[in-house]
């Protein structure tokens, strides 16, 4: 076996981070492409030192003619390889982005689940992180939504995400797969620039490379790395917040009888936080409460509350549920 500066990378990225241990069944998500076919080789070669039970899964959007040839090429590869092969069929064409990126972890988990592999593992890089970080800013998010591509992420209660690659170039996979001559499958629909990502990634990324930093990428990717810490803390500060709350005196409550849910927040104690806390926590109270994540007007009319005169209210959420001032208490009752 060669083995590279890749190579060396990604095993001291694996066990610094405590991404895997040894003698881990690892399910790895291969579209064909130049990302997964680079993770896939790494993962191959790496095996001899960590001894993983490795299996490759394929999800077919069939929003491509070439979609099943893709698959076949994918299936050939698993076979070359020696490794077990996974493949679902969407049952309809997935045409939106989220709704394919949907599908796909669920039927990722459900391989997973059934197959009794700890882990899925994607070919993401430090080039998807810094797309995601740039898309998801000019949709208008916080800092959850900027550093949304992290290192790993639990799908259910027995299988984590992990994406090892996050430190690696797109350039990089495309050099790797050259020097080994990995059989990449050119996906068409990466150049149509119908797609959002597509346009990101082939005008907005290069225009900013060229016109104010020639590492934007990785600057982009540090930003995120940053953001997740930060993140972590304030989820964890928030849930603090949120439990003393609702158990501050013997009224705290979070009631959720038939189709009705009742929920009561200590507004004294919320007034004592900083704004991004409170923040925070009606937002998770409002995750609970509505069938869509809340926006940034939702979670700042219930805000709103923690300092509003008695008897308040807000109007109606998506689905009729309304907050009340009751005194010391904020009271979310769903529709």
């Amino acid at each position: 076996m060669v083995w590279t500066n890749l190579h060396a990378k990604i095993h001291r990225t694996i066990k610094s981070r405590h991404l895997f241990g040894h003698n881990q069944r690892l399910l790895v998500a291969v579209s064909g492409g130049q990302d997964s076919l680079c993770l896939m080789k790494l993962l191959l070669d790496l095996q001899l030192k960590w001894r993983w039970h490795l299996g490759i899964a394929h999800c077919d959007h069939r929003w491509r003619s070439d979609s099943e040839a893709n698959a076949n090429h994918v299936k050939n590869l698993a076979q070359n390889w020696g490794i077990f092969f996974y493949l679902e069929t969407a049952n309809e064409p997935v045409n939106s982005e989220a709704a394919a990126r949907n599908w796909r972890y669920q039927t990722l988990s459900a391989i997973a689940q059934a197959n009794n592999y700890q882990y899925i593992v994607t070919g993401h890089t430090q080039s998807d992180r810094a797309e995601t970080l740039l898309y998801n800013l000019m949709r208008g998010t916080g800092a959850d939504g900027l550093q949304a591509l992290t290192w790993q992420r639990p799908l259910t209660a027995e299988i984590m995400l992990v994406r090892p690659l996050l430190e690696i170039t797109r350039t990089q996979t495309e050099q790797f797969c050259q020097e080994f001559n990995l059989p990449v499958w050119e996906d068409s629909t990466n150049q149509d620039l119908k797609y959002a990502r597509n346009r990101i990634r082939q005008e907005l990324i290069p225009y900013l490379r060229e016109s104010f930093n020639p590492n934007v990428e990785s600057a982009l990717a540090q930003t995120a790395e940053v953001l997740q810490a930060e993140v972590e803390y304030l989820e964890k500060a928030t849930q603090q917040l949120r439990e003393e709350a609702m158990e501050d005196g013997a009224m705290g409550e979070n009631i959720n009888t038939g189709a009705n849910h009742y929920l009561r927040l200590n507004r004294r104690v919320l007034q004592k936080a900083p704004l991004a806390l409170q923040r925070r926590v009606m937002r998770q109270v409002l995750q609970e409460i509505l069938v869509d994540a809340p926006n940034f007007e939702h979670i700042e009319k219930l805000t709103a509350l923690i300092v509003a005169p008695n008897r308040s209210q807000t109007d109606p959420f998506p689905g009729g549920a309304i907050a009340q001032v009751q005194d010391d208490w904020i009271c979310l009752r769903s529709g």
